[in-house]
């Protein structure tokens, strides 16, 4: 235990005395504890503060944290952004009730207490001590004297976001925080020190069916969620799903293709061993009717789907990170199910359970299907649009995946 004790100090004083960086992946003891991949702005599928972004204003966001640690730092992006990017003050601490926070800590960026983030980059923030538990929820709040412009966003949260007017990051009952959003703006991960790190950091990669839509608000029910209380604290299990993201296209609404961003959202983390691979769905159901912020395009195939996730697992495999398939969930009844659609997501499907590229396969599939539909998803799992699975549906999904395979 004395050993132990020892080692963490050294790693924390260590890192302590270590300015911040923009790399996510610099090692040095640091491993995710939670991640969101950002978005450019816009009004997305419903409105919210990205496009207008913020004047003299407060940004209070609840995240939760899937392992634990001594200390630990906060990754801020400008990714889309065009301008740079003045974070005027920061702090972070437990989340209370509401917008309400404890063992409040100021933050700072290479010693300071302001940044500013330039165009397309991304910030540290320095070490503070702030000891975390698995699954520990952190409020992090971030204060923006200056007009910011569009900032860089995650949409889908599924999480109440606060707002204020002024300068309130020091503010502990959360009463000035009277306007709410439900996505995360700038923030895009927490690590945490660990004092024995180790290459064992889990990614769920995909899209809005990872991303969580469909669960309850406030409910950390997203089916990496519901993974990371199955590890308690063993490892990380880090989000990176976007609502509406495709394998092969990017579109204003919903991000860069999944091909293009697996290496910044993914294999770019700290000590990534396993990532968890769900998508496809979209670039079938978007490939049969028209959308707003997806541009038109020919019918997907299942070879060219196929191409996709084969060109993932190359790209996690030279990594030496491990790729596990997740087969693609029903969508019968769903607003863009077409029975073409079907045939293809059975191929894929079929691909994805037999081809052996994948170094692992869970059958989510199966695993949320209708026993009298296997083309539509269980009505005990259905968040109420035929697509999206429920809280229980992500459960149940989670509860499918063989840690032994991670």
């Amino acid at each position: 235990m004395r050993r132990k004790t020892l080692l963490t100090l050294v790693t924390v004083f260590g890192l302590a005395a270590s300015p911040a960086v923009a790399s996510a992946s610099q090692p040095g003891g640091w491993e995710g504890t939670w991640t969101a991949s950002v978005q450019k702005p816009g009004d997305g599928f419903a409105p919210n503060w990205s496009v207008k972004g913020f004047a003299d204003q407060t940004v209070r966001q609840v995240v939760r944290v899937s392992q634990g640690g001594p200390a630990i730092r906060i990754q801020l992006s400008n990714k889309y952004g065009s301008t740079p990017l003045s974070v005027t003050g920061a702090t972070v601490g437990r989340t209370g009730p509401g917008a309400a926070v404890d063992s409040l800590r100021p933050l700072s960026f290479n010693h300071r207490d302001s940044a500013v983030i330039k165009p397309g980059g991304q910030l540290a923030s320095d070490l503070v001590f702030l000891p975390v538990r698995p699954l520990e929820e952190l409020s992090v709040t971030l204060y923006f004297a200056k007009p910011t412009g569009p900032v860089s966003y995650h949409f889908a949260a599924t999480s109440t976001t606060y707002r204020a007017s002024g300068d309130h990051r020091a503010d502990r009952d959360g009463k000035a925080f009277t306007e709410t959003t439900s996505s995360w703006y700038v923030l895009s991960g927490v690590q945490v020190v660990d004092p024995n790190p180790r290459r064992d950091v889990v990614v769920a990669f995909g899209d809005s069916i990872t991303d969580g839509v469909g669960a309850a608000e406030n409910s950390n029910d997203r089916y990496p969620d519901e993974l990371a209380e199955r590890v308690r604290g063993r490892f990380g299990v880090l989000n990176q799903g976007i609502g509406g993201n495709q394998v092969l296209f990017d579109t204003d609404l919903a991000g860069e293709a999944g091909t293009k961003r697996l290496k910044a959202d993914v294999l770019d983390q700290p000590r990534v061993r396993t990532v968890i691979v769900l998508e496809g769905i979209n670039d079938i159901g978007f490939s049969e009717i028209s959308f707003p912020g997806v541009p038109p395009r020919p019918r997907v195939t299942a070879a060219q789907l196929i191409a996709g996730h084969k060109e993932l697992v190359r790209q996690a495999h030279a990594k030496g990170v491990r790729a596990v398939g997740a087969t693609l969930t029903p969508f019968k009844g769903a607003g863009y199910y077409t029975e073409y659609g079907e045939k293809v997501r059975d191929e894929v499907n079929t691909w994805i359970r037999t081809s052996g590229v994948y170094d692992a396969v869970v059958d989510f599939d199966k695993v949320t299907a209708d026993p009298n539909d296997a083309d539509s998803i269980n009505p005990a799992y259905d968040s109420g649009d035929k697509l999206h699975p429920n809280g229980a549906g992500y459960k149940a999904m989670a509860a499918a995946i063989d840690l032994g395979s991670l």
